[in-house]
């Protein structure tokens, strides 16, 4: 009889649905508060204001420059934004970089040795990791390992290259044989910036260039896209792995790639199989091979009067 009235009149409805609408705004702000890790608007404002990634802009590099001991022409018509386009790709093209920066700790140091031993400038060693970021690559052209030579080219220069051996595939005697073809393009030049260039599109190429076009030096030269950026990428090459703190690579010394401990074997009688060669001398094939890359069959033929030297783990 009173039940009705009492349990469903207008303002009992009124304060109930008041403190629904309340207790769903206190849940709502609580749920906000805590998706936005407390942020205020003016915290969310602020922001909105700062980068959400990092800034890219144009390195800074010093106003003279030098490759092979020989001055960059910075002022030259177009050097400079041509320098700078091959000083961009090494910068941001990190995972390239840092590769090349890891592996030099374990070549550079064979590599320069050489350089020296055959009278050559040091800086040579960057134009190895321009030509193939220190690895035995294959390019397009079928030129091999970490010095990029031909076939014909190999052999020319003293490189022994069958199917058994090709040592265009060891960075040692490919180091002697590229400074063999240097040292001759300097001999015709003069200039190592020319030698340099001659070894990306060949002595006659550079010749004829110098001929055609009246010219004396490299950087007055109008060539193919590939040679004209060739010397100014291998001067980016040095600059950035002689700066690398500089331009944001913090490759530090102990990370780099060291040499293997081996030792030296030689062998003067022909091996039938280098898989067991590899076992009896307590080691696998793919230890032999990756040591011995030039090892190119599973065999290794040896003339009377020959002999080679193979690299064991110590």
């Amino acid at each position: 009889m009173f039940s009705s009235r009492n349990d469903h009149s207008p303002g009992k409805r009124f304060y109930f649905g008041i403190s629904v609408i309340i207790l769903t705004a206190v849940i709502s702000a609580s749920a906000l508060l805590i998706l936005t890790g407390g942020t205020t608007a003016d915290d969310t404002t602020a922001a909105a204001k700062k980068p959400s990634a990092a800034l890219y802009g144009l390195p800074a590099f010093p106003s003279e420059i030098s490759i092979f001991g020989e001055k960059v022409p910075l002022d030259q018509f177009g050097i400079r934004e041509r320098f700078e386009s091959e000083l961009l790709g090494v910068v941001y093209s990190h995972s390239s970089t840092i590769r090349y920066m890891l592996r030099s700790g374990r070549f550079f140091p064979d590599i320069s040795a050489i350089l020296k031993e055959q009278g050559m400038p040091d800086d040579f060693k960057y134009l190895c990791v321009t030509e193939s970021g220190l690895a035995n690559a294959i390019s397009p052209k079928n030129a091999v390992g970490f010095w990029q030579f031909l076939s014909a080219t190999g052999v020319q220069y003293g490189l022994e290259i069958t199917n058994e051996v090709d040592e265009r595939y060891d960075f040692r005697k490919s180091t002697v044989a590229a400074s063999k073809y240097l040292k001759e393009a300097y001999g015709r030049y003069k200039n190592w910036t020319l030698a340099a260039a001659s070894y990306n599109m060949g002595m006659g190429g550079v010749s004829n260039s110098l001929n055609e076009q009246l010219a004396n030096n490299y950087y007055d030269l109008f060539l193919n896209e590939e040679t004209s950026r060739y010397i100014l990428r291998i001067a980016a090459v040095k600059l950035v792995f002689e700066n690398p703190e500089a331009y944001g690579f913090g490759v530090k010394d102990e990370q780099k790639y060291q040499d293997y401990k081996t030792k030296d074997v030689t062998v003067s009688a022909t091996i039938d199989n280098l898989v067991t060669f590899a076992r009896q001398n307590g080691t696998t094939y793919y230890v032999l091979k990756s040591l011995n890359p030039w090892l190119r069959s599973e065999r290794l033929s040896v003339r009377p009067g020959k002999s080679y030297i193979l690299k064991l783990p110590a």
